[in-house]
């Protein structure tokens, strides 16, 4: 691991978002003040951008290089549920596939040391956005479409989803092919898609961030195809993932060619979520380096549901290709999991078996999987890998493993080359 490039923003000016009219009771001259604020602190070469205390409603939110939002104490930067104050559309991704969509609450795109800083709080309206949840038969149609473009090699310009009712929803914070990131100590409440994603970008630091999103594909971070990415003393209660690597799919990941790399995840707490740390299933681009210690599941989150599935979980199937090698989970507890302490399988497809057809099948070598010092209440087993007879996984250590409770049997293992299992 790299030392990462952090933004600092001690010695650069401040830019309040009243200076430039914004209103609490006024969303267009919010959106405005933020947006001429941004570019005046661009202008000057870099500078903070201040939310002050209050609900300031707003649209979306696009970031430039050297530009600080700093939202204080205090303060809450409340997001339109109106797709419309998210046009035009920008080039985003959706599940791994590249497209024009609505643009994320905030966006920033080919930015340098860019952060969002503060102790206050960016919200989310749901209002349309879980309505969009349901995923009717004109957005499954919609995801049918893009997968195919993206297949058959369309030019990203021409897949433009924010049309009719495809309702793709937008990230909430995505940082799009940007350098040197930082957020840190904000809140994060509720999102339409996932929450923080950061997608081709590098030297990334998400620190003591704490977020609550119970949606649908509200996973809390979501490094795509990037690389020395650091998470940590955050606090994650999720509708979905805390974490999920991924690294884009299929063709559109081979496409491009950039692996996730050099992940860590430290000193983090999870109160509620589907996986501690997922790996894919959009992992294309390959995922290696990545490293979870001292990380704990209290089963104490918001949700009605409140037990993770497994601490550490792989998922891919026969078309994402790419690679998942040297991933190490060390020092976690969790009180009480419906799944295990490791899971990997090859053959996760979930709607898309049915709805689209392979073009061209790749497995994925899996090799390095190291979890150790783990102590857990109850789960439903401990280790279960599902490998492909025609590449096994290979290379898997539990060690110091404690499981008070198990509930069905503690391994089992197919298609696994170099299981090692020691107190």
């Amino acid at each position: 691991m790299p030392d990462i490039s952090v933004p600092d923003f001690s010695a650069s000016q401040r830019f309040p978002i009243t200076d430039f009219g914004a209103d609490q009771g006024d969303q267009r001259k919010t959106s405005s003040a933020i947006a001429q604020a941004i570019a005046a602190a661009n202008a000057a070469g870099g500078g903070v951008v201040v939310v002050p205390e209050g609900v300031w409603p707003t649209a979306k939110i696009h970031l430039k290089s050297n530009v600080n939002l700093h939202v204080a104490k205090g303060a809450t930067l409340l997001f339109s549920e109106r797709p419309e104050d998210y046009m035009p559309a920008v080039m985003t991704s959706w599940e791994g596939l590249e497209c024009y969509n609505y643009s994320p609450l905030v966006y920033a795109f080919e930015c340098d040391n860019v952060a969002i800083t503060g102790q206050g709080t960016l919200k989310a309206k749901l209002d349309v956005w879980k309505v969009w949840y349901a995923r009717p038969k004109p957005h499954m149609d919609a995801l049918v479409a893009l997968y195919h473009m993206a297949a058959r090699k369309v030019p990203v310009a021409e897949r433009q989803m924010a049309t009719g009712e495809a309702h793709l929803r937008p990230h909430f914070v995505q940082f799009n092919r940007c350098r040197n990131v930082l957020v840190e100590d904000v809140n994060i409440i509720d999102s339409p898609f996932w929450v923080l994603h950061p997608y081709l970008s590098r030297d990334v630091v998400i620190r003591r961030v704490n977020v609550r999103a119970h949606g649908h594909n509200n996973d809390g971070v979501d490094p795509e195809m990037s690389q020395n990415v650091l998470v940590e003393d955050c606090v994650f209660d999720q509708g979905d993932d805390a974490i999920s690597v991924k690294s884009g799919r299929d063709q559109d990941a081979w496409r491009i060619n950039v692996p996730s790399r050099n992940i860590i995840m430290r000193n983090c707490r999870i109160k509620n979520g589907h996986q501690l740390m997922a790996i894919g299933s959009e992992l294309s681009g390959g995922v290696e380096n990545v490293f979870v210690d001292n990380c704990h599941f209290d089963n104490a989150g918001s949700g009605a549901r409140s037990t993770i599935n497994n601490i550490l979980f792989v998922k891919t199937n026969e078309r994402r290709g790419g690679y998942v090698k040297n991933i190490h989970v060390s020092n976690v507890s969790a009180t009480k999991i419906a799944g295990g302490v490791l899971s990997v399988e090859t053959d996760v497809l979930y709607q898309w078996r049915d709805l689209v057809p392979t073009y061209e099948r790749r497995l994925t070598p899996i090799e390095g999987l190291h979890v150790s010092n783990v102590t857990v209440g109850e789960a439903a087993f401990v280790c279960r890998i599902q490998g492909e007879a025609e590449m096994p996984v290979k290379n898997v250590s539990l060690r110091a493993i404690t499981v008070a409770k198990v509930l069905e049997a503690p391994v089992k293992t197919e298609n696994v080359q170099g299981f090692v299992q020691a107190a």
